[in-house]
Parts: structure tokens; sequence; C-alpha cells
């Protein structure tokens, strides 16, 4: 089975920036179909917040345009979110999810979520 593990959250002021890493156990990178971030605030639904295909097209989500960027080390089997210019709305936990094309069809993977607060 594979694992996702998170890591880089933490509490910020407004206008900071973090990065978050999401780390496969084993490598799986080179075959994901699309990986991304997902995040939920407290009484929110959950949000997508950017993704990244294996062609490297990037998404993202309106509310955080221009201020992340998502981006994939195959090599590392790692994922990252660089999030820069931080604002209140953005606090909620994180998950990482990867979209991997095994033999028998796709498999999603999911990380434990990662807690970013943003606050003064």
């Amino acid at each position: 089975q594979v694992q996702l593990v998170e890591s880089g959250g933490g509490l910020v002021q407004p206008g900071g920036s973090l990065r978050l890493s999401c780390a496969a156990s084993r490598s799986i990178f080179s075959r994901n179909v699309m990986d991304g971030w997902y995040r939920q605030a407290p009484g929110k639904e959950r949000e997508l917040v950017a993704t990244v295909t294996s062609g490297g097209n990037t998404n993202y989500a309106v509310s955080v345009k221009g201020r992340f960027t998502i981006s994939r080390d195959n090599a590392k089997d790692t994922m990252y979110l660089q999030m820069t210019s931080l604002k209140l709305e953005d606090t909620a936990v994180y998950y990482c999810f990867a979209k991997h094309r095994a033999l028998g069809g796709d498999i999603d993977y999911w990380g434990q979520g990662t807690q970013v607060t943003v606050s003064s």
C-alpha cells in the first residue's frame, strides 16, 4: 500500500509563505495521471486547490491563482504546494492526492492532511 506523507504546514502571519510537501512511500509518480491538493476549513466544504497532470498542465482555484504554485518531482516522488501572500481565509487542513495509473486501473491515494493556520 502506498502512503502519501505531507509536511510543511504550520502557523504563519498574513502575507507570509509556506511550502507544503507530499512524499510517496514508494515510486509511483512517474505513472501518476494527476496530482493535487485539496483543503478543508472548519464548517466549509472541501475545496480543490490545485492540480498538475502528468503532462505538466496545472490548474488552480480562483481563490489561490497567482499566489500558489503546484509542482512535482518525479525523481523524488514528491509534490509541492508553494503558498505565498497567505490570507486568513487560507486557513485549512490541506490534503494531497495522487491518481496513479496501475495495471488494473486508476488508484487514488490520499495524504493524512496538514494544518495551515494563517493568523496575526
